[in-house]
């Protein structure tokens, strides 16, 4: 993977304050490397999860975990779908979605485990999309919801989304996650 075109988005690249938030919340200088290793995260937290948590809402908090994974997996979909329509230069505006209204529906409250796996196949799935387009691609602009976004732009929010139900998960659950692999270590 050539690491200059999964940099952090430019300051100068259009991002709203909060997707400028979902971006700092990535660690490293490489979102394919960033997407990849959080897979490790995801999957080490979901092992700490008791059974008792995954369907109790936790005030002040209006979705159950098993619910947040579902918008996790949602909204990874979506944002294949947009990178891969921004990377072919498709100048079509992408409508945003109403993520409380799919959560609400509880249309795909599956399994817990079918949950993280869903979650860890649309990841791969959105990095071999990465892995594959040209670096010119990287840097097309398209339209998602009112914002003018690139596709790299939206592939380091796709990862801020995940870190930030991830955390907040952590707290839920009264969890630690785990440094992500490969990541400097505190006072090393």
């Amino acid at each position: 993977m050539n690491r200059s075109v999964s940099r952090r988005p430019d300051e100068c690249e259009p991002t709203s304050p909060y997707q400028r938030q979902l971006i700092d919340k990535v660690e490293g200088e490489c979102v394919v490397e960033a997407s990849n290793a959080q897979m490790y995260t995801l999957c080490e937290m979901a092992s700490n999860i008791c059974p008792e948590q995954v369907d109790k809402v936790h005030a002040p908090y209006q979705w159950t975990i098993r619910q947040v994974l579902e918008h996790c997996a949602n909204a990874e979909r979506v944002f294949g779908y947009r990178m891969m329509r921004i990377a072919a230069g498709d100048s079509t505006e992408l409508v945003g979605w109403d993520e409380n209204a799919y959560a609400n529906s509880r249309f795909g409250l599956g399994s817990f485990g079918l949950l993280i796996s869903e979650i860890g196949s649309l990841r791969q799935a959105n990095l071999l999309l990465l892995r594959r387009i040209t670096p010119k691609a990287w840097d097309r602009m398209g339209t998602a919801d009112g914002q003018q976004v690139s596709v790299r732009t939206v592939a380091w929010i796709a990862a801020g989304h995940l870190q930030h139900h991830m955390e907040i998960i952590a707290k839920r659950c009264d969890i630690t996650l785990p440094p992500t692999p490969n990541a400097p270590t505190p006072n090393a």
